[in-house]
């Protein structure tokens, strides 16, 4: 798992007149809205004895933690600690991490890192979304998964002839294999788009409005953005698009949370988005039964264990970018994390880290050393 990303933390609608706990990146949050109607992301831990503010309540547009009653501002300051009486200051160790939080597309988005504004990598957008002929909806789902083998499923296109059955034929036609890929790639994201041949659709209304009757050649492929996004596109023909957008939260090393908003430009009515969504959900059945057999359940740390071919390209470019996330120290290290479960807090570090870098009070949760910092660790001692 990866700090110095955007993740989706919550459904924009959840956030009422209540803390709302979310667990991101094996750490605990807690989410609320201030005063204003503005949404905020704190470390759940009171530095004080350890409170769940997640736990507790709003007042005054802070969030009071429920063992003691101190109360927290949107961007972690303690504004009052009622045991020391209405007129006292306030300690400046007595603060939480604070995290950058953005709205779009119905979801609370949370940056989980230290790096300033102007270095951090930007939500994956949706240029349809609220567009005129687009429609769009969206829908969740949980599932006890490594989100990296989710990702990689999405980047593999062989995987489609096998595992959904509309997808392609099932290995019947003696003609099947895979096109050569053209890997497109930023500095955030990699991916592909290819073709497929494809047995007409069943679905009689989705037939007649994609207007795609008999086997076909589609246009379809996936791009990830970041370490758990992904951008999935579907043309069944020049005209008929269907984009998903899977923004993916790594609850903890073995749990993943997917906040899906899809795009369709035909069908636009209402009625017809149960329709899309049943679809969408029984895909993804068919995936997590495969990926919930695979072995190792983590993805691999190195592929010369794995067979790779021609086809895992977008996959084999996908571990390269998390290793050189990596390199920059932006991996945490989740087997010390576990070592300490219980008896330590930790903290995904903040922004305000970086300006402040003294006087906190809960340690950063523990990173790996990239090759870039231990480089420099052995020039140092060199």
């Amino acid at each position: 798992m990866y700090i110095n990303f955007w993740y989706p933390a919550e459904w924009s609608e959840k956030l009422t007149d209540q803390p709302v706990k979310a667990r991101m990146l094996g750490q605990d949050f807690v989410l609320f809205r201030d005063s204003n109607g503005n949404a905020h992301c704190l470390s759940d831990t009171c530095v004080h004895r350890g409170g769940s503010l997640a736990a507790g309540k709003l007042v005054n547009g802070c969030v009071q933690c429920p063992y003691h009653g101190w109360q927290f501002d949107g961007h972690g300051v303690c504004q009052r600690i009622p045991s020391l009486g209405p007129d006292a200051r306030i300690p400046g160790r007595a603060r939480v991490d604070s995290y950058p939080v953005e709205e779009h597309y119905g979801i609370v988005f949370a940056f989980l890192g230290d790096l300033p504004a102007d270095e951090r990598p930007p939500i994956m957008g949706i240029p349809e979304y609220g567009q005129p002929g687009w429609r769009a909806t969206s829908q969740e789902r949980w599932a006890e998964c490594d989100y990296r083998r989710q990702v990689e499923n999405a980047l593999d296109p062989a995987h489609n002839e096998f595992v959904h059955p509309t997808h392609g034929f099932s290995g019947s036609r003696d003609d099947y294999r895979v096109p050569e890929l053209t890997i497109e790639e930023d500095q955030w994201s990699s991916g592909f788009l290819t073709t497929y041949y494809a047995p007409p659709l069943k679905d009689e209304k989705m037939k007649a409005a994609s207007g795609r009757s008999e086997d076909a050649v589609i246009e379809a492929g996936s791009h990830h953005f970041g370490p758990s996004v992904i951008r999935t596109k579907i043309h069944p023909t020049a005209e008929v698009f269907i984009h998903q957008h899977a923004y993916k939260l790594p609850v903890d090393e073995a749990h993943v949370r997917t906040f899906l908003i899809q795009t369709r430009n035909f069908l636009p009515d209402e009625g017809s988005d149960a329709r899309f969504r049943e679809r969408n959900n029984v895909v993804a059945d068919q995936d997590a039964e495969v990926l919930a057999e695979l072995h190792p359940f983590f993805s691999p740390e190195t592929n010369t264990h794995e067979f790779m071919l021609p086809a895992d390209q977008a996959v084999v470019r996908y571990r390269e970018k998390l290793s050189e996330w990596q390199a920059r120290g932006w991996r945490i290290d989740v087997d010390a994390v576990n070592e300490q479960r219980g008896r330590a807090a930790f903290a995904i570090p903040s922004p305000a880290r970086r300006e402040k870098p003294g006087g906190w009070v809960i340690d950063t949760v523990p990173l790996m050393r990239g090759a870039a910092a231990a480089e420099d660790a052995a020039e140092a001692a060199g």
